[in-house]
């Protein structure tokens, strides 16, 4: 269960917004104001659908991180099932009229960065894992 890649939930629920699993899809889902807060400039700052999204999504990917610090088997597992849900996420932002916006663009980098870091924080753990003797240096 520890292996599954959190970026996989981002997916889930975009997909279940986009497709109308969540009720009828009236316009732009990820347009919807979920409240707006006059700052102290006057200006008016909205927080919409999609930017709470991005923000999980963001969230996810420091725990993700975090996990590819762990070494063994179960990481190589991880990394690879996170590399499926980036090809996901290309794939249906490349086929998928509903994916072709901005925030699924953000989501489908976010996942990128997932499988990425994952595989350069595992090599730069493994390599000071890794020791040669005395008086050795890689």
């Amino acid at each position: 269960m520890i292996n599954i890649p959190l970026m996989i939930a981002p997916l889930i629920v975009f997909n279940l917004f986009a497709f109308g699993f969540l009720g009828e899809p009236f316009g732009d889902p990820w347009l919807l104001p979920v409240f707006t807060v006059t700052m102290v400039s006057e200006a008016r700052w909205t927080l919409t659908v999609g930017d709470i999204l991005i923000v999980g999504a963001l969230v996810l990917l420091f725990i993700e991180i975090l996990k590819a610090t762990r070494t063994g088997a179960g990481s190589i597992l991880d990394h690879m099932l996170s590399t499926l849900v980036f090809i996901a996420f290309l794939v249906e932002f490349l086929l998928v009229g509903e994916a072709a916006n901005s925030v699924f663009f953000i989501l489908m980098i976010i996942a990128l960065i997932d499988v990425v870091a994952g595989y350069s924080v595992t090599i730069r753990s493994a390599r000071r894992d890794f020791s040669v003797g005395p008086g050795g240096d890689l």
